[in-house]
């Protein structure tokens, strides 16, 4: 075991063992020790957010664990109804509805999470948002509550919804919602 300085940085400074030699199995990925650091890394992870199942394959194997170990952590999680990709769509899918992102940017961004197109559909499908009154609240945040008179200012309004995500006719209806009522 290394000697510490007594800095603050010490854990993570350790001072050379004399003669400049390390230890039998130090300087080596926590890998080497086997499966059990691999699913406590990812336990770890899942503790913060929710993680889609390649975000958390790309994560481990960042911290250098191998494949094995890995693809052994990922089948322990799900077993354990830690790991659900169902459930990491559904919750992304909400996190981003309320900060005003529409339903064409939540779908790219979940596909580059490694999310199945077909999880994404039916948590799209199952969501309890209305999609126009997001987009109208997302312009109004960013607008202010009077509609744009002249096309530019249209233009530029929608431009910004279509940005979020949102589709050509939800921001149609939310440049016009408010004319309607």
């Amino acid at each position: 075991m290394p000697e510490f300085s007594g800095g603050p940085d010490a854990a993570r400074h350790p001072r050379p063992r004399e003669g400049g030699q390390e230890a039998p199995g130090e300087g080596e990925p926590p890998a080497v020790a086997g499966g059990r650091c691999a699913l406590d890394a990812g336990l770890g992870l899942l503790a913060r957010r929710e993680h889609s199942v390649a975000e958390l394959r790309t994560k481990l194997a960042a911290r250098g664990y191998a494949s094995g170990d890995i693809e052994g952590t990922l089948e322990e999680l799900a077993q354990r109804m830690l790991l659900c990709d169902r459930r990491f769509a559904e919750a992304f899918l909400r996190s981003r509805a309320e900060r005003g992102q529409g339903p064409l940017r939540i779908r790219a961004q979940l596909m580059r999470r490694g999310v199945r197109s077909g999880l994404i559909d039916a948590a799209l499908d199952g969501a309890e948002a209305d999609w126009d009154q997001c987009a109208q609240a997302a312009r109004r945040k960013r607008f202010g509550p009077s509609l744009p008179a002249e096309r530019a200012e249209q233009a530029r309004q929608a431009r910004f919804l279509s940005g979020r995500g949102f589709s050509s006719g939800q921001v149609a209806r939310a440049l016009l919602a408010d004319r309607t009522q």
